[in-house]
């Protein structure tokens, strides 16, 4: 099934949208510099083409990019193409949907409530191989006690940090020094 890409400016860089005739197949969250996350795109999806963002998709790139001005949206109306991800993976990800934005979940949490008491490191490597960061909102999920956990996306866990501030979660929303 063909895929398409597209780079788009937000608050926090320039990101980008990987998307099938499904739905969104990725979202890269930006390396320092356009150039850079063009190149992690086509390493993570090297069949996928540069186009326009096409109408149907227009929407999603808006709402991300306000989502990344804190005007939090919860994403769960857009489609995603869940295309080569386990069946694991898949209700990680579902689950983890399912957190509204400002809410957070433990790794256990997330484990147990998929029937997999002990399971928390599989749902954290689960995580790091989530292909669609913000639509599947990984940085909500948290180590035990609320510690703020791992983030694969570059920036990582500062930019964990950042997401969940602007969030407005409790506890990450205190102004810090960077």
């Amino acid at each position: 099934m063909h895929t398409a890409f597209a780079l788009f400016d937000t608050a926090i860089g320039t990101c980008a949208i990987i998307w099938s005739a499904t739905g969104v197949v990725g979202l890269q969250l930006p390396e320092p510099a356009p150039e850079p996350t063009r190149d992690e795109v086509r390493r993570r999806f090297p069949t996928a083409d540069e186009h326009p963002v096409p109408p149907a998709i227009a929407p999603i790139v808006e709402a991300v990019t306000a989502h990344l001005t804190g005007a939090a949206d919860d994403l769960r109306w857009v489609p995603v193409d869940y295309r080569d991800v386990s069946e694991f993976d898949c209700a990680v990800y579902e689950f983890t949907r399912s957190l509204d934005p400002g809410s957070t979940a433990t790794y256990g949490e997330v484990a147990a409530a998929l029937g997999r008491p002990g399971g928390a490191q599989a749902v954290g490597q689960a995580l790091g191989r989530n292909p669609v960061p913000l639509v599947v909102p990984c940085h909500r999920v948290l180590a035990a006690g609320g510690a703020i956990g791992g983030f694969s996306a570059p920036g990582s866990i500062v930019t964990k940090r950042e997401l969940l501030a602007l969030e407005h979660t409790p506890g990450f929303n205190d102004p810090t020094l960077f």
